[in-house]
């Protein structure tokens, strides 16, 4: 999967059915080049320049599921 697919998916928390927003970037383990952390934003990009939305970093061991449209995590915040 590209990351340019990735983050036109939706991120939805699973314990709350709350819409947390869009993946806007990766952070990667240096030394394995795995995936460790998404990361993840409810506002615009263009927006967020001027805006103090809150960013969401969810671990990968977090994701339960990567669908065509979504990406359903399991977050207890």
């Amino acid at each position: 999967m590209l990351f340019s697919e990735l983050k036109c998916k939706q991120v939805i928390n699973l314990k709350d059915c709350k819409c947390l927003g869009r993946v806007i970037d990766l952070e990667f383990e240096e030394c394995s080049g795995q995936i460790c952390k998404i990361i993840v934003s409810n506002s615009n990009r263009i927006c967020s320049w001027f805006n103090n939305e809150p960013e969401y970093v969810i671990c990968f061991k977090e994701i339960k599921k990567i669908g065509p449209d979504i990406i359903i995590v399991d977050v207890g915040r």
